[in-house]
């Protein structure tokens, strides 16, 4: 079985406001096969900084109806102190849902590069935060005239 690189991404949530007003968009995502939930929980931390996980699949809590569907599949790569440690890193009055995920997309590609001899060199992924960051230093440097 070939896989496509793993990622994990930690969506947080000021306030303890998590809605799952999120859940459509994610699923149309994993529905369309560019990506697959391999693991997903959902942490918070409460103003006191007491934190803990919450099991997603309660299915008496509308937030997380949603979620079920994502959950069928997963193998729970995160452990016990993967998560403790996400929790410990939460703000105080934050909740998150961590999500590990598959890169779907890039498994036939891993398979052409594997096919023509070649191989991974590096891979880093770079936040769309990050990008405007770097894009707006750049857009003052061509302003004040010392852009390279």
């Amino acid at each position: 079985m070939t896989l496509g690189p793993l990622e994990y991404t930690v969506i947080g949530f000021d306030g303890n406001r998590f809605d799952g007003s999120i859940v459509d968009e994610v699923t149309r995502v994993v529905e369309s096969g560019a990506i697959a939930i391999v693991d997903l929980v959902f942490i918070y931390k409460d103003s006191d900084g007491v934190g803990e996980a919450i099991e997603v699949d309660r299915k008496d809590d509308p937030r997380f109806a949603g979620l079920a569907t994502l959950l069928d599949g997963t193998i729970g790569l995160l452990t016990q102190e993967d998560i403790q440690a996400l929790v410990e890193d939460l703000p105080k009055n934050t909740s998150a849902m961590v999500v590990l995920f598959e890169h779907r997309w890039a498994v036939r590609v891993k398979g052409a590069i594997q096919a023509a001899g070649g191989f991974l060199i590096s891979r880093e992924t770079i936040s769309p935060e990050r990008l405007e960051a770097l894009n707006n230093e750049l857009d003052a440097e061509i302003a004040a005239g010392t852009a390279a």
